[in-house]
């Protein structure tokens, strides 16, 4: 179990560093092909492509950059719940302040003997930050 609770620590850390250098291709290993994420205000979002099809389209127009920590891990098996509190600091390449959201998400995993622990479904329940946080 100890193995698994690290490289559950590592995909988390990894999926980070992946969305600040806009790798693509770690993120897609990182992710189940019918994964689905779930945000406030916004219809699922279904299936690796289409993470991965909006992700490149913001990418053109924002630098991501996120920390987490980690609260709650819990591995049964082939399953997992990871409970994290992020901040998402979003960075236009252009014109605009910062915008920065908040709050916790809760990741259901799997593993899958051809690729280890993947993310199959993402709750984000971040908020905006005030602007005068930013400073």
């Amino acid at each position: 179990m100890q193995n698994d609770e690290q490289a559950i620590r590592a995909l988390v850390d990894e999926w980070q560093t992946a969305s600040a250098e806009g790798n693509l291709q770690r993120l897609g290993e990182l992710m189940a092909e019918d994964v689905v994420f779930l945000a406030p205000g916004h219809a699922p979002m279904r299936g690796r492509q289409a993470f991965m099809d909006a992700f490149r389209e913001g990418m053109k127009h924002y630098r991501i950059e996120s920390e987490g920590e980690i609260k709650e891990l819990q591995i049964t098996d082939d399953l997992a719940y990871c409970w994290t509190h992020l901040t998402v600091t979003v960075t236009p390449h252009r014109e605009g302040l910062p915008m920065r959201r908040s709050g916790n998400a809760l990741s259901i995993l799997r593993k899958r003997p051809e690729a280890g622990w993947v993310i199959v479904r993402d709750a984000n329940m971040l908020s905006p930050e005030p602007v005068s946080m930013l400073a």
